[in-house]
C-alpha cells in the first residue's frame, strides 16, 4: 500500500458505500481525508465508521458552495493532493421517449460537480508532488442503448472533462520545463455494487504509478 502520509485528499459524494470503502482505504494509507456531501447526518455516521477523517457539508453542485469549500481547506493551511468524484446515480429506461429532462437534469449534476471541483483545486492538484484526481464513469459510454441515453450521454462529457484535465496537467508541466506529477483518471465500470473495494484501492493504488503512466488513461475495473 503506498504511503499517503503527506497527502490531503477529499472525496466528492462521500456518503455512499464506495464513499466508505474509499475513506477507509484512503485512511488506512495515511492520506488526510475530507469527506464531502450534502447530509451532514451521513456524514457523521461516516466519520464514525472511519475516525480521524474530516467531513464537510456542502452542495457541491452550487459554484458559491465549492468556492467556500476550497477557501476553508486553504485557510486551514492545507491543499489538496487527490481528488475522487463519486457522485452519480441513474435514472433511465423506456428508450429515447422515456429520456425525461429531470432525468437528464438529475444526471447532469455529477457533471457540473466534476466540474466546479476540478477547477476549484486544479492549481493545488498541479503544485502537488503527486495529485491524482479520478472519476468513475460507465462502460455504456463505449455501447450506449437508447433506454440509457442520458446517462451515457453525460458519462461521456465527464470522461472528456477528465482527459481535459488531464492535458492540462501535460501542458502546465511542458511549460514549466518539469516532469508530470499529477495525473487524471477514469475509472470505469459495468456497476459499481460489488466494486467498490476494487475501486477504492485502484484509486489509492496510482499513488503507485509515475504520473505520466497513469494520466489520461482509462482504467475498466469490470475485468
Amino acid at each position: 500500500m503506498p504511503d499517503l502520509a503527506d497527502r490531503t485528499v477529499l472525496i466528492a459524494g462521500a456518503t455512499s458505500a464506495s464513499g466508505l470503502a474509499a475513506a477507509r482505504a484512503l485512511a488506512d494509507a495515511g492520506a488526510r481525508v475530507i469527506a464531502v456531501g450534502r447530509d451532514a447526518g451521513k456524514l457523521a455516521e461516516l466519520a464514525a465508521e472511519v475516525p480521524g477523517i474530516r467531513t464537510e457539508t456542502a452542495d457541491l453542485t452550487d459554484q458559491a458552495d465549492v468556492a467556500a469549500l476550497a477557501e476553508r481547506v486553504h485557510s486551514d493551511g492545507g491543499a489538496v493532493d487527490g481528488v475522487l468524484h463519486l457522485v452519480g446515480g441513474w435514472r433511465g429506461g423506456g428508450g429515447l421517449a422515456g429520456q425525461t429532462e429531470d432525468d437528464y437534469r438529475f444526471l447532469e449534476g455529477s457533471l457540473t460537480v466534476l466540474r466546479h471541483v476540478s477547477r476549484a483545486f486544479d492549481d493545488d492538484l498541479k503544485a502537488s508532488p503527486a495529485g491524482r484526481l479520478a472519476i468513475v464513469s460507465s462502460t455504456s459510454v463505449m455501447r450506449p442503448l437508447a433506454g440509457g441515453a442520458n446517462y451515457a450521454a453525460l458519462k461521456a462529457a465527464a470522461e472528456a472533462w477528465t482527459r481535459a484535465v488531464a492535458q492540462g496537467f501535460a501542458k502546465a508541466a511542458r511549460d514549466a520545463g518539469e516532469p508530470l506529477r499529477a495525473a487524471s483518471v477514469v475509472f470505469r465500470v459495468k456497476a459499481l455494487e460489488g466494486l467498490e473495494q476494487r475501486l477504492a484501492d485502484a484509486y489509492v493504488g496510482l499513488w503507485d504509478a509515475d504520473a505520466s503512466a497513469v494520466n489520461d488513461t482509462v482504467i475498466d475495473l469490470t475485468d
